[in-house]
């Protein structure tokens, strides 16, 4: 009988291939660690036969237990302040910027301890003391705006606690955007903070989590930067990591380590890997001061985001009826279906109505595009000028999800009228309002 962590052939109707078998919290599961690193999952009733291919021999328990003691106070004897070496606090969320692989189980575990930290990047302790901590475990998928509560609180007490800078561990799927949410929630702070994750897991050789922090460290000890960045690879190699504008980067690969990029813009900085040097590209960006923090953490919670396609409904728009705001991701320059060219469109008819309808109502309804590049202009077509007149608010270069968490900011902070005024203005370089033509404006 095979049992977690013995490396096994699994074969269905379909295929053979060989891992490590994993635990599984689904009994009717059997999940396999492939050698690239990924986990692959086979329903029990598809599985032929699982052939035991080595077994795993775990040290006994004895010896594991005293080796493990012999570690943790090695470790500890190591771990101590360098008064010469600024003081940087690594804020978790999860994710694997802060995990190893169990090779007994094939399993990640995670590691948040500053003594855990540095014994996975020993490099971080030539760069500055190390202050960990673990606000909260979860998918970035699974965030809500209580999380960034919960952040903005941690933020302000390791910044009044002497912290140098901070560096928040999470998820990459929606990474960029709560880099986006917090620089408008930390309106003023002092030391720069940067959000670091991890495109590909811990237990492979590719894994780039480990360079993203330590680039990250490098970058607050040696820069006079002061606001809230994100740190991801500039490429596929190992060379430099990009620090990436909180509010204008998008997310353009599901697992290329370079997916992170800016939009309609240029990254802060590089920090070149090898020589640890930082080499800035923009000129006008926050610089460290003594001031104490300043931090609004309130969001509205009642704000939609909703994008455009083919084929919709009134009931689509009509859905945000009692919302306080709501972002369109509309299509090209900034458009939604409306108008009734032919028989087969009269449904369109009755989104305006829909949309005039929300605004009587008090929501406030901003229009961005869905293109990755570009601005919104409701002023080329008619039916720009449609949504003009109905009171729909044109959101210029900002990202939809920009957009969507900087509205919500503003409805939790400001009265109605105030937020209407301020989502057209530029607060943290969301709204670039110079386009420069680029001849090849999407990464290689």
């Amino acid at each position: 009988m095979p049992n977690p962590s013995d490396k096994v052939q699994l074969k269905t109707k379909k295929e053979t291939i060989e891992g490590l078998l994993m635990p599984s919290f689904d009994k009717d599961i059997i999940l396999i660690k492939l050698d690239t690193g990924y986990n692959i999952g086979f329903n029990k009733k598809d599985v032929q036969k699982i052939t035991v291919i080595e077994k795993a021999n775990p040290p006994s328990k004895n010896l594991n237990q005293k080796k493990e003691h012999k570690e943790t106070k090695e470790t500890k004897q190591k771990i101590f302040h360098n008064p010469a070496l600024p003081t940087i606090s690594v804020l978790h969320t999860g994710g694997t910027i802060a995990s190893k692989v169990d090779y007994r189980t094939g399993g990640v575990v995670a590691n948040f301890s500053p003594e855990e930290l540095l014994a996975l990047y020993p490099e971080l302790k030539s760069i500055a003391n190390i202050n960990s901590e673990l606000v909260a475990k979860m998918w970035s998928d699974d965030l809500r705006f209580k999380h960034f509560e919960l952040l903005a609180k941690k933020i302000e007490q390791h910044i009044r606690s002497g912290a140098t800078g901070i560096i928040i561990g999470m998820g990459t799927d929606n990474l960029a955007v709560a880099a986006a949410a917090l620089a408008f929630i930390v309106e003023h702070t002092p030391v720069p903070i940067i959000l670091v994750g991890s495109q590909r897991s811990s237990d492979r050789g590719s894994s780039d989590g480990g360079m993203n922090l330590i680039c990250a460290a490098e970058f607050i000890t040696k820069s006079d930067f002061a606001g809230v960045a994100i740190c991801m690879h500039e490429n596929e190699n190992d060379n430099n990591c990009n620090i990436l504008p909180a509010t204008k980067t998008y997310k353009l690969h599901s697992s290329r380590r370079d997916a992170f990029q800016p939009i309609n813009t240029t990254p802060i900085a590089i920090v070149h890997y090898q020589t640890k040097t930082i080499q800035f590209l923009q000129k006008d960006y926050p610089t460290r001061t003594n001031d104490k923090p300043i931090i609004k953490p309130k969001m509205q919670e009642k704000v939609g985001l909703l994008k455009i396609h083919l084929n919709m409904f009134p009931e689509q728009f009509s859905f945000f009826q009692g919302y306080k705001g709501l972002i369109i991701e509309g299509t090209g320059l900034g458009h939604t279906p409306g108008q009734v060219p032919n028989p087969e469109c009269a449904i369109h008819k009755k989104f305006y109505p829909a949309l005039k309808s929300l605004i009587n109502s008090g929501c406030i309804i901003v229009m961005t595009t869905q293109c990755i590049y570009g601005t919104v202009n409701l002023n080329v077509y008619d039916k720009g000028r449609d949504l003009l007149s109905l009171g729909v608010i044109p959101g210029e270069d900002m990202l939809a999800n920009t957009a969507f968490v900087k509205l919500a900011w503003l409805l939790g902070n400001y009265k109605p009228l105030d937020a209407k005024k301020l989502i057209t203005q530029n607060l943290r370089g969301e709204i670039n309002t110079q386009h420069q033509y680029e001849s090849q404006f999407i990464p290689k």
